[in-house]
């Protein structure tokens, strides 16, 4: 970070002293009554109504002024939108001193400085809403210059496109870009659209740790921590699947959290290492029974985010109309491959590997190996929404095997515009199976798989008191984000994405 003051920075600096010794405060006491904001005038204002706007209390930041000597128009933002003003001195400044518009208004304040007003509503000669103002108050004095973006007839110049200024500086990409706060707000929506989903269907949201003793529920690399007082490491949690299920156990029929989750993993633009997973489990249900749900809660949160099961990404229309298309792994392995792997053992997989130039090394097991044919070969050929179902029962360590088809466990994962946007089982309730999938975990680690899972003997305690046959889910909050709101990085639905360091200099 500069440590040094731009030119810009310093002159600022100086009229915020000139503004202290006229006796004005930059930075006086929080209260001032607003009455409308300027959404609201504008949509409600007309000339049969003005005398409902001629008194009216705003405030907000000024993006730009018109200097026309006595008279000036200046822009004015608040939280809902941007309107004209216009300011005359001898309103301004009746009496004989004119210092509150000859040095205040036109002097000492900046773009960017928030301030107050007061005045009515009123029709320009060239048809625009204004406010015309009798008043007003410096609010917030801004000593940072503001990005400048210049618009006319609502077409947006010079607007503000760098990627590492918008990201490290996000409070100055909501101020100068168009659109940007609008994809927050649809996400809002979205969740809580999926919170009401859930809700209606009994669905309980919970809380459970993000410092956790073990790093379970998920195969990732975990960050790592120390706890001084216990004098012991901690995690910060790669999933909170295990404690949800502890619930199930506890005898909640139907729990859910929005999950902050960290994993100590590659940074590209679909993934962040802070992120948020939607997990729900649902006693007494299967995957079956959670890939009808998923369709439902999917289109109802994009026709709340959106007002149609319809998004474009890219250029490409994504549909979360249900219902959606459902192919075993190992039929989309072979349909994009032409090879039929399911047969075949850890050693004919790496030869598959190997010859359809895919990396492979010696810490990959089978389940590892099909993972990486169908994310290679495969994956990016989903745009529509896709469950891909009937996993090998290497790749699940938490699945329960499936009823009818050996070697395979009752799991899906949902691709969308060629990414997982969703994982979900039948849950895995026989605790000597559980002990078993887990002690095969950890033979991967010994060979060097790093994110391979620990052995949690509380969970299996837990279920040791027996859980009821159980669906889980979890879906990734921020790509669903990103789908229904038409971005392409997840940067752009973080309002503060993780960023390296700036550089300093003296």
């Amino acid at each position: 970070m500069q440590n040094s003051l731009s030119e810009q920075e310093i002159i600022r600096r100086e009229k915020m002293v000139e503004l202290l010794g006229l006796g004005i405060d930059p930075y006086p006491a929080p209260l001032f009554e607003i009455t409308h904001s300027i959404k609201e005038i504008k949509d409600n204002y007309s000339e049969e109504r003005k005398e409902e706007f001629a008194n009216l209390s705003l405030a907000g930041r000024i993006m730009s002024v018109r200097d026309m000597g006595k008279a000036n128009f200046a822009v004015l933002q608040d939280s809902t939108g941007k309107m004209q003003i216009y300011i005359r001195r001898d309103d301004i400044c009746p009496e004989e001193d004119k210092t509150l518009f000859n040095t205040v208004w036109k002097k000492l304040l900046d773009l960017g400085d928030i301030i107050g007003i007061k005045g009515f509503a009123f029709i320009t000669k060239t048809g625009e809403l204004s406010v015309h103002v009798t008043s007003f108050t410096l609010l917030s004095k801004a000593l940072h210059p503001m990005p400048i973006v210049r618009e006319k007839d609502g077409e947006v110049f010079d607007a503000v496109t760098d990627l590492d200024f918008r990201y490290r500086q996000r409070y100055a990409d909501l101020i100068v870009n168009p659109g940007v706060k609008d994809v927050f707000v649809r996400i809002t929506k979205m969740k809580n659209s999926l919170r009401a989903f859930l809700n209606e269907r009994g669905g309980l949201e919970v809380d459970t740790p993000v410092l956790q003793t073990i790093p379970g529920g998920a195969t990732a690399r975990p960050f790592i921590t120390h706890h001084n007082a216990l004098d012991m490491p901690l995690y910060l949690r790669i999933a909170n699947e295990l404690y949800l299920k502890r619930l199930i156990v506890g005898g909640f029929d139907w729990v859910y959290e929005f999950s902050r989750d960290f994993r100590n993993e590659g940074m590209d633009r679909t993934h962040n290492p802070e992120f948020t997973i939607l997990e729900f489990y649902v006693a007494y249900k299967d995957y079956l029974w959670m890939m009808d749900t998923t369709e439902q809660l999917l289109e109802t949160a994009a026709v709340a985010t959106n007002g149609t099961t319809k998004t474009t990404v890219n250029g490409r229309e994504i549909d979360f109309k249900a219902p959606y298309k459902r192919i075993s792994i190992y039929d989309a392995i072979e349909e994009h491959t032409g090879v039929n792997i399911s047969a075949m053992n850890e050693e004919e997989l790496v030869s598959v590997c190997r010859s359809l130039k895919i990396e492979v090394d010696a810490t990959m097991g089978k389940g590892k190996l099909v993972d990486a044919l169908f994310g290679e070969k495969c994956e990016m050929h989903y745009v529509q929404p896709t469950f891909i179902i009937d996993y090998p029962v290497e790749m699940s360590p938490l699945t329960k095997k499936h009823r009818s088809k050996p070697g395979l466990v009752e799991r899906f994962e949902l691709i969308v515009n060629g990414k997982e946007l969703a994982n979900a089982y039948t849950e895995l309730n026989d605790p000597i199976d559980q002990r078993s999938r887990f002690e095969d975990q950890v033979k991967l680690m010994e060979r060097g798989d790093d994110e391979a899972m620990y052995i949690d003997y509380d969970f299996l305690r837990a279920l040791e008191y027996g859980m009821p046959p159980t669906a889980g889910i979890g879906i990734g909050i921020d790509r669903l984000a990103m789908l229904l709101t038409g971005q392409v990085s997840i940067q752009d639905v973080l309002f503060f994405p993780q960023m390296r360091p700036e550089k300093t200099s003296a």
